[in-house]
């Protein structure tokens, strides 16, 4: 049987110049890429996650969820520019097809991040192989955490114990230590 491998274009990041939280995923799925939006799966629990951190509910707009991120101080972007995988797994993302997003310019821009939370293993570890070497030396100490993955695939944790580890991205906004 022959796998259909699409390349997968990502999104640009949703962030304000002064961001203090950056969120990475890998690369939009299908539905995110058909939707224009970041999380369009019905099923993943980012959405939900951000609603009890921030206000940003899946019942609102788009537009109006995005907002709610950017005003807290989160920025939400993809390790990949570019990739190819087949279906919408990130495990099937080909890593030598990769073509990772300009960390670089974003945090030349971005200068308040203080803390890169990675949707899934997979996200941090393209962003280690791919991104991390070519960062300057005061960006590759940006404090970095792996928070469980929010997709629906991931049926190892229960929403409210993904969120329990999602939790960190409002502490990290709240505590002064991640402001110096």
């Amino acid at each position: 049987m022959k796998l259909d491998i699409t390349k997968s274009g990502g999104f640009d990041a949703v962030a304000r110049s002064d961001a203090r939280v950056l969120i990475l995923g890998t690369l939009p799925g299908g539905n995110s890429l058909q939707r224009g939006e970041y999380y369009a799966q019905p099923r993943n629990a980012f959405w939900p996650i951000m609603n009890e951190l921030v206000g940003a509910s899946p019942s609102l707009s788009y537009a109006d969820r995005t907002l709610r991120l950017v005003e807290k101080g989160i920025a939400l972007w993809d390790v990949c520019l570019a990739g190819n995988r087949a279906g919408s797994l990130d495990s099937a993302i080909q890593l030598s097809s990769v073509v990772p997003n300009d960390f670089n310019a974003f945090l030349d821009i971005h200068t308040g991040i203080r803390l890169i939370c990675f949707n899934g293993v997979t996200a941090a570890e393209i962003f280690r192989r791919k991104v991390l070497a070519s960062l300057p030396a005061a960006a590759r100490l940006v404090r970095r955490e792996v928070l469980p993955s929010s997709s629906p695939a991931n049926t190892s944790m229960t929403l409210e114990q993904k969120l329990r580890c999602w939790r960190l991205v409002s502490l990290a906004l709240t505590l002064s230590f991640f402001a110096c």
